[in-house]
């Protein structure tokens, strides 16, 4: 089930929306001001890559920048 980000117009507000099927257009409201005036924006896909023992979660996030094999997407540990 798809989450949308989205960038209110009016009060430039981000906001992200849980779909529970297709993307419906009336959904979309500014949780903080209430407008329906939004801009969709581009999300990154959460991806795992490797495996579980070897992650930040276990505490080893020594993997170089560029390298593939932990689930710290090749040394980007520290990007929440």
């Amino acid at each position: 089930m798809p989450v949308y980000d989205y960038r209110c117009i009016n009060c430039n507000f981000t906001y992200d929306i849980f779909h529970k099927g297709k993307e419906l257009t009336h959904d979309v409201v500014c949780p903080k001001c209430g407008s329906n005036e939004y801009k969709k924006l581009m999300s990154a896909p959460n991806i795992s890559i490797g495996s579980s023992g070897n992650s930040c979660e276990t505490g080893n996030c020594d993997i170089p920048r560029g390298s593939f094999g932990g689930g710290c997407a090749g040394g980007m540990c520290g990007l929440n």
